[in-house]
């Protein structure tokens, strides 16, 4: 039996409760003593707010708790009845839930130093000896019930930064995920301009992939041509003094294709107000500046419709009238020709106005007239033509088919026409070859529908060149391709094109 603790009053409760209801913030103590007036004794001395003591009267008592308790110390008495202190100490160091619990032994023998040497290699930290001292004992219990609160307030900030890493890893994920679905290229830069993110989106537009991107400065990636490198100083000026930018910078793909690409910029500050770092989304607005190149160059041609329309439809119809012999003639020859410049005219309209290809000039042309496919020969590479000299050229074309049909080798069942045109440095030269109808000879005088022909590609800074020979009439007709037009990525196209050699029905 233990020797016993005088405490100042008793309240008897059931073996194995706490002093305090049981709760997360709680501090544990185990008590162990076989003598209920000393268990007593050591909750009268020990109770203070946010500790709970549970008392148990026996070794397997305690053991029962030690299962279901996590304790920041246990008091043991050493001599109690049936499992000592040391015994139940042995078995707490033996059990992987219960090894690390600090134990204080509580003994009354103070001089037998070998039972001292077991208690410590048992694991107690300290002795304590009866009579207690209570200011020693809740002293050296304060340091445990201290060292408990302040692994609590440990763990509770461990957990809040888990939880608050767990969160902000997950809005990082959602953000990475938006990022990367996004049509907009999200692109992070450090103080020195380099770049340090580079999302998926950003792969997708530009081609390089982000290992290729990461630590290159802007100005200096792949990306950078021409007038590239001048916009990314100036942004890299406007983002260090502190705002927020939108800027237009034209940049290149891995392919080589160009994009323009609108910049809505912002940056991170850090101390002092110095650049921490800066993000940019990316949009590809390269189709956009085609429409509107487009819608510019439409109102261009609609303002010069407007103002000159009339007076083409006038001076076809004085030239028609003058050449006419009789009114049915210059209804059919007047009416032909404005349905030609209709046909071109809707052409373009279907093309947006970014001009029309020859092949389709020519098929709306020569399907004017009942032609067996036998009697034509088309063969040429795709050729684009600006808009302004589509219009021309299907005028050209349709006083070429007329003729033709009328009086040259497409009035005869025998005749047949070439048209071959093909692409060189100079520019477009198509070949009308008529051979095979009636006979031809050079006119005293050249009438409207030859003047038509001239003047439509000298307007176009062209010429047309006509030769009469026995077997038929021959056009030539020289049209400059003019890159300021328009037209150096038409012929770019066109001299990679492979020639074409088809019949009517396949264009």
């Amino acid at each position: 039996m233990s020797g016993s603790i005088a405490a100042p009053g008793r309240c008897p409760r059931p073996e194995g409760t706490a002093m305090h209801n049981d709760s997360s913030g709680e501090v544990k103590f185990l008590l162990v003593d076989d003598l209920e007036e000393n268990l007593f004794a050591l909750e009268a001395l020990l109770k203070r707010e946010g500790l709970a003591l549970y008392r148990a009267r026996s070794g397997p008592e305690a053991l029962e708790l030690l299962l279901v308790h996590d304790f920041a110390l246990a008091l043991l008495d050493v001599q109690m009845d049936g499992m000592d202190g040391f015994e139940l100490a042995e078995l707490m160091r033996g059990t992987e839930r219960t090894r690390r619990v600090p134990i204080i032994f509580l003994t009354a023998v103070a001089t037998d130093e070998r039972r001292h040497f077991r208690g410590y290699e048992t694991g107690a930290v300290d002795f304590l000896f009866k009579p207690l001292n209570p200011q020693m004992l809740t002293s050296k219990a304060g340091v445990f019930f201290d060292l408990a609160r302040q692994r609590q307030e440990l763990a509770r900030q461990r957990d809040d930064l888990r939880a608050g890493a767990a969160k902000l890893a997950r809005a990082l994920e959602r953000i990475e995920a938006h990022a990367d679905n996004s049509p907009l290229a999200v692109v992070g830069f450090d103080q020195d301009f380099r770049i340090v993110e580079w999302s998926l989106s950003a792969e997708r537009l530009f081609g390089w992939t982000r290992a290729d991107m990461l630590g290159q400065r802007a100005a200096e990636a792949g990306w950078a041509r021409g007038e590239a490198a001048a916009a990314f100083a100036e942004l890299e000026a406007e983002l260090h003094a502190g705002g927020r930018t939108v800027r237009n910078i034209r940049l290149s793909r891995q392919d080589g294709t160009m994009l323009d690409t609108e910049w809505y910029s912002s940056v991170l500050q850090g101390p002092g107000g110095r650049l921490d770092s800066a993000h940019a989304q990316i949009l590809d607005v390269t189709e956009r500046r085609r429409a509107e190149a487009t819608q510019r160059l439409l109102l261009g041609e609609l303002n010069h419709r407007v103002k000159n329309n009339l007076a083409t439809v006038q001076a076809i119809a004085n030239q028609t009238l003058r050449s006419s012999p009789d009114l049915d003639a210059f209804a059919q020859d007047f009416s032909g020709r404005l349905q030609a410049l209709a046909k071109s005219h809707s052409l373009l309209s279907d093309a947006t106005w970014s001009g029309a290809m020859l092949h389709d000039l020519l098929d709306h042309q020569l399907r004017l007239g009942t032609i067996d496919d036998s009697q034509l020969e088309v063969s040429g590479p795709e050729v684009r033509l600006p808009p302004q000299t589509a219009l021309h050229l299907g005028l050209v074309l349709h006083e070429l088919t007329t003729n033709a049909n009328k009086y040259g080798a497409l009035s005869s069942r025998s005749g047949v026409l070439n048209v071959h045109w093909q692409v060189a440095d100079q520019g477009l030269e198509v070949r009308w070859i008529e051979r095979g109808g009636p006979a031809v000879s050079q006119p005293s005088r050249a009438g409207f529908g030859t003047m038509l022909i001239e003047e439509s590609l000298r307007a176009e800074g062209g010429e047309a060149c006509c030769e009469f020979g026995g077997e038929g009439v021959t056009w030539t007709l020289r049209l400059p391709l003019d890159d300021d037009a328009g037209m150096g990525a038409v012929r770019t196209a066109v001299d990679r094109a492979a020639p074409m050699s088809l019949r009517m029905h396949d264009i």
